[in-house]
Order: C-alpha cells, then structure tokens, then sequence
C-alpha cells in the first residue's frame, strides 16, 4: 500500500496527489518509491530520509527528500461506466 504525506481535505488530496520518484543509481532510471504526495507540501515537508526498493536491479535504495519528486500525470483518465456498455446496431 502507498504511503501519502499529505495533509488536507479528502478532495484535494484525491486531485492533487502524484508518485514520488528517485533515480536509480544502478541504472539512472526513475522509480516509484511507493508513496504518494502532494507537491507543493512534499517540496515544504522537513528534510527526511528512505529507503526504497527497486525492481530494476534488485536492491534497496537509500533517499533524502531533496533526491526525490513527485510525478503527477499531465492528464487525469476517468474511466465512465457509458464506456463499457456496447453500442446497439
């Protein structure tokens, strides 16, 4: 389950929440840490440090805060219950 680190109200968390990555030092790739934060409290939030396991090369990943940021997707998918019913011909 996903940690989250923000603070707020149900709905602005639901809205504004992204994934907060690292780079991989093996490979220089960014990974998932598993938690999920808002960014602009993430950016404000006291400096901390993590570990995070990556499935890239198999090993475990130590992470301060400043490493880290939050990866939200530009475009928000709804998925409408209308698009699972087919079409009458």
């Amino acid at each position: 389950m996903a940690k989250q680190l923000a603070v707020g109200t149900k709905n602005s968390r639901r809205n504004n929440m992204g994934v907060v990555m690292i780079k991989c030092p093996g490979t220089g790739q960014a990974i998932s840490t598993g938690m999920k934060a808002d960014r602009e409290r993430f950016r404000s939030s006291p400096v901390f440090f993590a570990r995070t396991f990556c499935s890239i090369c198999q090993a475990n990943h130590e992470w301060f805060a400043r490493e880290a940021w939050v990866h939200e997707p530009k475009e928000k998918w709804r998925m409408h219950e209308a698009a699972f019913v087919p079409e009458l011909a």
